[in-house]
This record gives C-alpha cells, sequence and structure tokens, in this order.
C-alpha cells in the first residue's frame, strides 16, 4: 500500500467517525501540513468547511459556532505558529465550557527539534486548558491502527461535550507527501467498518439529595434563585417552575438564558444591578439561603452583596465536575443537571413556605418586596432614559429591547456591552438569546465568535461591542464576506477603554489616558468599506433605530457607530444610580 493510499485510508476513518460522532461543522485556515485533514473533511458529504485566513479568528468562529450549536466544532490548522493562535480562543472554550476541537497538523517525530521550518513543539500545547490532548500515531492503515483512528474521533467528540464541556486538543504527525489519493482512484478496502457509539445521558440528581435539599429550601424564610450564565435553554421554565413554588426571587442574568422567554412572570427580576448598589437596601435584603445555577453573574453589585451575606447557607448547583464558586462562599455544591434537579424539586411539596410571613395577598413579603424594588428601579431607568436625546451607551440595550424580533440573538463585547446589557435590557416574554464571551472576560476574538454565532442562527444576530475590542478583531470581519453572513454589528465608539472610566484609576489623570484612556482616533468607515459591510455613523436616537432596523431586517453585514464620550457615560451612569436610589427610598417597604 502506498503512503498516499495510507493517508487516504487512515485520515478517511477519522473524518468518518468524526462525522458519525455529530460533527457537522469544520472551520479550517489553509496550510500545507494539514492538507490530509482538509482534504478528507472537504470530500466528506456530511460535513461543512469554514475557510478562515486567520488562525486566531477561525478559532474564535468555531468557538461562537460550537457556543451557539451547544455542540462540538472542529477548528483545523497547519503546524508552527498556526496552532499557537489557536491558544486565545482555547482558553475562553476551557473557562465558558465550550465543546472545541482543536485538530493541529505537526511535522513528524524525526523532524521535530532539529530545525526543520514550521516545526515548534506542540506537545501540550495548550496545557491544562484542555480536557484531553493527544499526539496522534504516524498514520498506518492495519485494522487495529484504523480501529484507533475512529476512537480518536469519537473519543474527542464525546469528551469535548461531556459535562462540564471544553476543548480537546489532537495533533497530528503527517509525513510528505501530504495529498491523499484522488477522488477518482480506487482505495483500498478500509478493513474496519464498523463505527463507535458513544451515549451521554444528564447527570440525575439522586432522590436522597432531592429531598434533602427540597427540604432545606421550604424551610427557608428569606430565599433567593441566582442565575449566572450557563447554556441550558430549558433552565428557564425550570428555575421559574421552581421559583413560584418555593416564593423565592430570581435574579436572571441575560446570560443565564432565564430573563428572556414565554416563561418569564414577576419572579424573574431584571433590574437588580441597578437596585442592589443601594446600600440601605441591600441590608434590608438579608437572604438565609442562596440556590445558584450557572457561573457568577456579570453584575458586580449581585457578587457584593452576596458577599455582604456569608451567613446565608450557598448552595451552588452545576451540571458537571466544575466549581463555579469566585466569591468562596458556598456551602454546598450539588453536582446535578439544573433543569433535572429544578424539576424532581418542584414536583415535591415545597407550599409550606408559603403559609408563614405572608401578606395580605398571599405572598410573602419577602418576594413582595424583592419584586417592588425592581419594580422602581426599572420605572426610574425606564423614565431617565425616555427622556434622554443625547447618546448613551446604556440606552443602546433598551432600544434593542424594543427593536429586537422574536428568534434574535444578542451577542454582547465584553468590558462595558455586557455589563449595560445586564443592567439596560429588560425582561421579555418574547425568545431572545444572548451570548457572551464570558470564560475568561476577553475583549479579543469577539467579532468572529459573533460572526461563528451567526453562521449557526436562524434568526438575526446583532453584536454590541467597543471600538478596542472592535479593534482587537478587525481580521475577523472576512467571515462574513466569505460566507456570506448576515449581522448587525453596534459599534460603541468613545475613542478608548470605557471601562477603565468607572475604575479607580481614573482618579489618576496624569497618567490615565496615557495608560488606560489610549486613545486611539481611528475612523471606521474605511474597514467597513474593505470588508464590504453597510456602514452608518448615527447622531441620533431616530437615526439608531432605523438603522439597526434595515440592518436587521437586510442581508449581509451592517456596521452602525454609536460615538459617545467617556466622561459623559460615567456621568450619565451615576446619574441613573442617583435616580434608582430616589425611587427606591420612596416606594420599597420594610419585609415583614
Amino acid at each position: 500500500m502506498t503512503h498516499e493510499q495510507v493517508l487516504f485510508t487512515y485520515v478517511g476513518a477519522f473524518v468518518d467517525e468524526l462525522a458519525r460522532a455529530g460533527v457537522r461543522h469544520v472551520v479550517f485556515a489553509p496550510g500545507s501540513r494539514s492538507t490530509p485533514l482538509a482534504v478528507m473533511l472537504a470530500r466528506h458529504p456530511d460535513i461543512r468547511l469554514w475557510l478562515h485566513l486567520d488562525e486566531r479568528s477561525a478559532a474564535f468562529f468555531a468557538l461562537g459556532m460550537a457556543k451557539a450549536r451547544r455542540e462540538p466544532v472542529a477548528v483545523v490548522c497547519s503546524s508552527g505558529t498556526a496552532a499557537a493562535n489557536f491558544l486565545p480562543a482555547v482558553v475562553e472554550a476551557r473557562y465558558a465550557r465550550v465543546p472545541l476541537l482543536l485538530l493541529t497538523a505537526d511535522r513528524p517525530h524525526e523532524l521535530r527539534d532539529v530545525g526543520a521550518p514550521q516545526a515548534i513543539d506542540q506537545i501540550h500545547l495548550f496545557g491544562s486548558n484542555v480536557k484531553w490532548f493527544v499526539d496522534a500515531a504516524p498514520p498506518e492503515a492495519t485494522p487495529g491502527m484504523l480501529r484507533y483512528a475512529r476512537m480518536l474521533a469519537a473519543r474527542a467528540a464525546a469528551t469535548a461535550l461531556a459535562d462540564p464541556a471544553g476543548p480537546v486538543h489532537l495533533n497530528f504527525p503527517f509525513r510528505e507527501p501530504l495529498m491523499p489519493l484522488s477522488p477518482e482512484e480506487d482505495a483500498p478496502a478500509e478493513g474496519v467498518a464498523t463505527g463507535i457509539t458513544v451515549s451521554r445521558a444528564p447527570r440525575v440528581p439522586d432522590p436522597a439529595t432531592v429531598q434533602a435539599l427540597a427540604k432545606e429550601l421550604a424551610a427557608a424564610r428569606r430565599g433567593l434563585i441566582v442565575c449566572g450564565p450557563q447554556t441550558d435553554p430549558d433552565l428557564g421554565p425550570a428555575v421559574v417552575g421552581l421559583a413560584r413554588a418555593l416564593g423565592f426571587p430570581v435574579l436572571a442574568d441575560p446570560l443565564s438564558h432565564v430573563r428572556c422567554g414565554p416563561h418569564v412572570d414577576d419572579v424573574v427580576l431584571d433590574a437588580y444591578d441597578a437596585f442592589l448598589r443601594d446600600p440601605a437596601l441591600v441590608e434590608r435584603l438579608a437572604p438565609d439561603l442562596v440556590l445558584r445555577f450557572g457561573a457568577m453573574p456579570t453584575s458586580k453589585p449581585v457578587l457584593l452583596y452576596l458577599q455582604r451575606h456569608p451567613a446565608a447557607r450557598h448552595i451552588v448547583v452545576d451540571g458537571g465536575d466544575g466549581w463555579e464558586d469566585p466569591a468562596l462562599l458556598a456551602a454546598e455544591v450539588v453536582h446535578a443537571s439544573p433543569t433535572h434537579l429544578c424539576s424532581a424539586l418542584t414536583d415535591l411539596p415545597l407550599s409550606q413556605h408559603w403559609e408563614r410571613g405572608s401578606g395580605g395577598e398571599g405572598r410573602p413579603t419577602w418576594l413582595t418586596t424583592w419584586q417592588q424594588a425592581d419594580r422602581a428601579a426599572r420605572g426610574a431607568i425606564a423614565q431617565r432614559l425616555a427622556g434622554m436625546d443625547e447618546l448613551f451607551e446604556g440606552k443602546v440595550f433598551a432600544e434593542l429591547a424594543a427593536l429586537l424580533p422574536e428568534g434574535s440573538t444578542l451577542f454582547a463585547g465584553n468590558s462595558m456591552p455586557v455589563r449595560d446589557l445586564d443592567t439596560f435590557f429588560p425582561r421579555s416574554q418574547r425568545a431572545i438569546r444572548f451570548l457572551a464571551n464570558r470564560g475568561a472576560n476577553g475583549i479579543d476574538g469577539v467579532i468572529s465568535s459573533a460572526l461563528g454565532a451567526a453562521a449557526a442562527s436562524d434568526g438575526p444576530l446583532v453584536l454590541a461591542i467597543g471600538d478596542i475590542s472592535f479593534y482587537h478583531d478587525m481580521n475577523g470581519l472576512l467571515a462574513a464576506k466569505l460566507h456570506d453572513l448576515s449581522a448587525t454589528i453596534v459599534l460603541f465608539n468613545n475613542d478608548g477603554g470605557g471601562i477603565f472610566s468607572f475604575l479607580p484609576q481614573a482618579a489618576y489623570p496624569e497618567h490615565f489616558e496615557a495608560l488606560f484612556g489610549t486613545p486611539h482616533g481611528l475612523d471606521f468607515r474605511p474597514v467597513a468599506d474593505l470588508y464590504g459591510a453597510a456602514y452608518t455613523r448615527i447622531a441620533t436616537w431616530d437615526a439608531f433605530r432605523e438603522a439597526v432596523a434595515q440592518g436587521v431586517a437586510a442581508s449581509g453585514l451592517s456596521i452602525v457607530e454609536v460615538p459617545t464620550d467617556r466622561e459623559r457615560n460615567v456621568a450619565l451612569h451615576r446619574e441613573m444610580w442617583r435616580a434608582v436610589s430616589a425611587a427606591l427610598a420612596g416606594e420599597v417597604p420594610a419585609w415583614a
């Protein structure tokens, strides 16, 4: 058997098993050493290839697609620094629990560490940031090695998807010649036709755990449910059902998939980031039990509130083997499917909680107090925004809440956009999906991630992103042109790092602009022209609404630039918090 026949058979077995394992999308950056993988992937009828010219953007595009599809997506590159460019996306996938398959080509063993070109040490290149690493055996076409190739594919996909999901790295050393057989040539019989089936099931809580937890929850007089970033779209209905049975308020981070959807009712609170800035209210709303799902919420006031009440019993529910407790408050960690746990708890009698401390309407005044605070804060915010003619970054999200149609995806950049999303986007019974790269909270790769999500989404996608983050990933814009993707990018341009203006560094003006503000003075219109995107720089809210509506309705890429001033943005936020505190003082009674 020739070397080319061996490549065809071995790599073909791997690719075929990858497809059998459910991998339907592979992103690749062109290169020579990865030819066997790229060619065999391109030939497979059940796999779609997505070309990217930049490995860093390719990896983030795959990450965004895997995040949106909630299934493994592979990314392929050549050897050398091409693979090193995957690292930022690998880190994000590891901490955001995204099933990403990293398929890197490598020089064969005899060309390592001898000065060969494009040969770097790729063994454990991504360190502890991947769930599993294999330096694959060189291609052979024996029955045993073909079973090995299939095992690699099946196990890699299953490992990436297993809770907690994350990245897997397979490194393939290939010898020249690199081109496998052409489709017209007769391929030798593979010798092993059987595939591998990997069964998955959610981690269902055992009855004893459910009973014990139900007893604790029913006994709590001041219980609170906190939902942070997580990926299961079914958690919303389950957690709202549990909250109603218990009479607990739910603090719903947009990235929790709980804030928006037909399941939403008045136990779901959305203005906590605003009203938990009020010290007096934080003292009055002292919980005795906190049940938390997902990662720690985006909101810093929520984190400070939880830290202010360490005496409460904090219970963290994690569907995998993770430990989502950066505040170090957990008294109990439950490793079980959050959705299954909520449903199991709701099936038990929990109504005795409602019999204590209830008001005249039969509701526990603890829940009523939270709801009144939420209404007062949201009302104050809405009133301030309604009378605001100047461009304000926070108001963008209130406007988007009215503009986005059912089935939309809103991808938020890190730093200020995701925080303003949390504060200013109200709950809704419309199905709006929120995504962001909150694993490592980085500002790199956000455009590529959002476009990857757009490629995997049926409805319109809007990306809200800051100017520095936009600059970091302008290469990612090419994906929209190459693959005819549709997305609307709302670009906040405050000429620098806006979030630093909220931090203590802003109190030192002699160094602030040079070290933290970092104004760039860039004009982004030529960037839009370069990548064939429609571009609008708005000056009024009417212009914003028109530009976004056109972008959402149209095909292709649209960029809507919102120019703002960093100092003014800080002042408007602080005015908003003062208005919320004033509203709380007059409308939120002490709970009984």
